[in-house]
């Protein structure tokens, strides 16, 4: 039997001033019109090695003394470990979730500055931590999107934590709750996603050293 379980982000919604939501978004509409069975799992902050988020914030802050948190009102997060996600695909392929749409997401809601704090904590790192607005997070996006190869933040990260990531929009149900992530956002689990060194040379564009 032909089956599409597709991966998509927890907030992909039109409209939205998003390319990478709206694009999610559009891809999601594909899918359902498709005409084929389908579950599209609608995924919070995925985190483990090599992610976007243990990773970069671990290298920012072995980096930099400083460390800007977005906005001026915390921001919630739900992180998912990446086994759980994986867990979460298998069930989806074997046919064990029943809705065609459903949110995924961690069972931990934090605010985002104590998920950051808790990662350089166990980075052995204390750096300052300052308020800066959101306009402040989307430029410093802009100039690390220029500059760097993978950036520090691009510029649809900034779009997420601007609003959270913590709520599914549109609405959609969460899993059925055997089937829900259930691996907390631990010290240990947050030390098996840290990548070794920080940002340096070979993370810019037009100075990264050729083999």
């Amino acid at each position: 039997m032909r089956r599409i379980v597709m991966v998509s982000f927890l907030r992909a919604r039109p409209d939205c001033g998003s390319p990478y939501h709206e694009s999610k978004w559009a891809a999601e509409e594909i899918v359902r019109r498709s005409g084929i069975d389908h579950t599209i799992l609608k995924c919070g902050m995925i985190y483990g090695s090599g992610d976007h988020m243990v990773d970069h914030v671990t290298k920012a802050v072995r980096t930099f003394p400083i460390f800007a948190t977005v906005g001026y009102s915390e921001r919630m997060v739900r992180p998912i470990a990446v086994d759980d996600a994986v867990d979460v695909l298998v069930a989806a392929l074997e046919g064990r979730v029943t809705e065609s749409t459903v949110a995924v997401m961690g069972p931990e809601r934090l605010e985002l500055g104590a998920a950051v704090r808790r990662i350089a904590e166990v980075a052995g790192r204390r750096p300052v931590y300052v308020r800066a607005p959101i306009w402040s997070i989307r430029a410093l996006a802009q100039v690390t999107e220029w500059t760097m190869v993978t950036p520090l933040v691009a510029k649809a990260q900034a779009f997420m934590l601007a609003e959270g990531v913590d709520a599914p929009a549109p609405a959609a149900p969460e899993l059925p709750e055997p089937l829900r992530p259930h691996r907390m956002f631990t010290a240990e689990r947050i030390r098996a996603a840290m990548p070794h060194g920080r940002f340096g040379r070979a993370d810019l564009r037009g100075l990264r050293r050729r083999p």
